[in-house]
């Protein structure tokens, strides 16, 4: 059994939110939210910069305390049990979570300490994510040298020493190439098959398409939930582009002024529009 299965509320049932809100000041980052993901599933969470994602992932881990409702991760209170709730999952940011200053093996070494993997199982873990992120002839490189795609991996087998049965992933391909972004889900892939909960957050339309379900989530409010081909279905009447642009808002306020709507998402801007096969000026 797995450290803190035996208090799970539902077998069935990893993570549940009822009414979760945020607040800061005036501002209000998460609207009364519900949603529940099974174990074992992959979901996503997708919306655009600001719309509530990082906030929402941030009070699951314990990290923030929500302004109102309620929640359970892993059979787990997100108010009362958050220290529990911390050893029982497996975290990375979107900055990757790592210490640039130490080398690759020094950071396996220190996140093995934080997560509490046992001593007799320590060696094993840090083979397993040095092979896992193909850093094995790597382990004295400085981890600020390495690039984006190995530093995240690196960050997945850090997240994953002590094998925590719930995932949570903020934008965890955020920044990296495509093929290396690939190759991460297919890592995800294989942890869901082994029976790992994952939730995971991204502003990359494609990447939607390997979740088993989503939300949808804007100013704050999930607008929509189901498994992409429901959403599909049943909300994507119009087409949507993807465009990159160096001037992110520059760039927005140029299509809304022509009517389209955009938003941005990372790197990107998301616009929607009629027919994507006209061609846009």
């Amino acid at each position: 059994m797995r450290q803190g299965e035996g208090q799970m509320v539902n077998s069935g049932i990893a993570v549940t939110v009822r009414d979760l809100t945020r607040t800061f000041g005036d501002f209000v980052a998460v609207d009364h939210i519900n949603l529940s993901v099974a174990k074992g599933e992959i979901f996503g969470f997708l919306g655009p910069n600001g719309a509530g994602k990082s906030t929402t992932i941030k009070m699951l881990c314990g990290l923030l305390m929500p302004t109102h409702g309620a929640g359970t991760v892993g059979g787990y209170d997100i108010i009362a049990q958050s220290e529990e709730i911390k050893q029982n999952i497996g975290y990375m940011s979107q900055k990757f979570s790592l210490y640039e200053d130490l080398t690759v093996e020094e950071n396996i070494n220190f996140f093995s300490g934080i997560y509490g993997v046992p001593e007799s199982k320590k060696e094993a873990r840090k083979e397993w994510a040095l092979e896992m992120a193909e850093l094995k002839d790597k382990r004295g490189t400085l981890t600020r040298t390495l690039p984006g795609g190995y530093k995240q991996r690196l960050a997945l087998g850090c997240a994953m020493l002590h094998e925590p049965p719930i995932l949570f992933l903020d934008e965890p391909t955020s920044g990296v190439d495509p093929i290396s972004r690939r190759r991460f889900w297919n890592m995800i892939y294989e942890m869901a098959r082994a029976g790992s909960t994952v939730f995971v957050t991204t502003h990359y339309m494609d990447e939607a398409d390997y979740c088993d379900r989503l939300a949808l989530i804007y100013r704050g409010k999930i607008i929509a939930e189901g498994t992409p081909n429901e959403l599909r279905k049943n909300y994507m009447t119009r087409d949507v582009l993807e465009i990159e642009a160096d001037h992110l808002v520059e760039a927005m306020e140029i299509l809304e002024k022509q009517g389209i709507s955009a938003a941005i998402f990372g790197s990107l801007l998301h616009a929607t529009v009629d027919d994507a096969s006209r061609r846009y000026k």
